[in-house]
């Protein structure tokens, strides 16, 4: 009788501690949906060099590798997929140490990574450093052959940091991000009343105040110019 009892409200129970363990609304349950689905629908066609900047667990070097690119995947922590792909390589490391020469890869994918640098207690980060998300962006600039692009999808709102786990992009530090970078195409989107995902402007979205456990997302196209942008 016990065991019929406990079968018939198991799908209450079950919905009661799922939501005793997400955020209060809203939240960024979602987000991975928005995100790699820009990736994918940017993303254009090999054959080249990609590289896949904190590609944490995330399938967008495999979806890279099918688009016919070589795709080397760079993370501070160890990383293992459930698969294996000819064209997909792993490196573990800090992507300002591995050497890369100039003028190395025909696209970047920079999936909610950049955020992170230099953020003290994140992803093994040992010292803070302030600024460490501009002076990794300009460093991948070098990375990337001119003409080539980047795929990039940030946090956005009102300018935080929400230490030790991310920073938010407003009209203060974004326009310092994407110093040097030609901007083709973006996208911003934060949660209506409901909780889901929305195209908003951008006006809208970077005067907006962030959340701890939530914030909007800016998703970017942007280039390195064929010839370089003089500040």
């Amino acid at each position: 009788m016990l065991w019929k009892i406990t079968e018939r409200f198991k799908p209450f129970l079950t919905s009661f501690y799922d939501r005793m363990g997400r955020p209060p609304v809203p939240n960024l349950e979602g987000d991975r949906d928005v995100e790699f689905s820009w990736v994918a629908a940017n993303m254009p066609n090999g054959p080249g060099r990609v590289l896949d900047f904190g590609c944490g667990t995330s399938w967008m070097g495999l979806l890279a590798a099918r688009r016919g690119f070589d795709v080397t995947c760079v993370d501070l922590m160890q990383v293992s997929w459930a698969y294996e792909h000819k064209s997909l390589n792993f490196a573990h490391g800090d992507v300002t140490e591995l050497a890369f020469p100039p003028d190395s890869f025909d696209l970047i994918i920079n999936c909610s990574s950049v955020e992170h640098v230099g953020l003290q207690g994140r992803y093994g980060i040992s010292k803070d450093y302030g600024d460490g998300d501009i002076e990794v962006m300009s460093m991948l600039w070098t990375l990337l052959k001119p003409g080539k692009e980047m795929l990039l999808t940030i946090p956005v709102g009102k300018d935080r940091v929400f230490a030790p786990k991310h920073r938010i992009y407003g009209t203060e530090r974004l326009p310092r991000l994407l110093q040097g970078w030609e901007v083709v195409k973006s996208e911003y989107w934060g949660k209506d009343e409901g909780n889901r995902w929305r195209m908003c402007e951008e006006i809208v979205i970077l005067e907006r105040e962030p959340l701890d456990h939530y914030y909007g997302l800016g998703l970017f196209v942007i280039r390195r110019p064929e010839k370089e942008i003089l500040s």
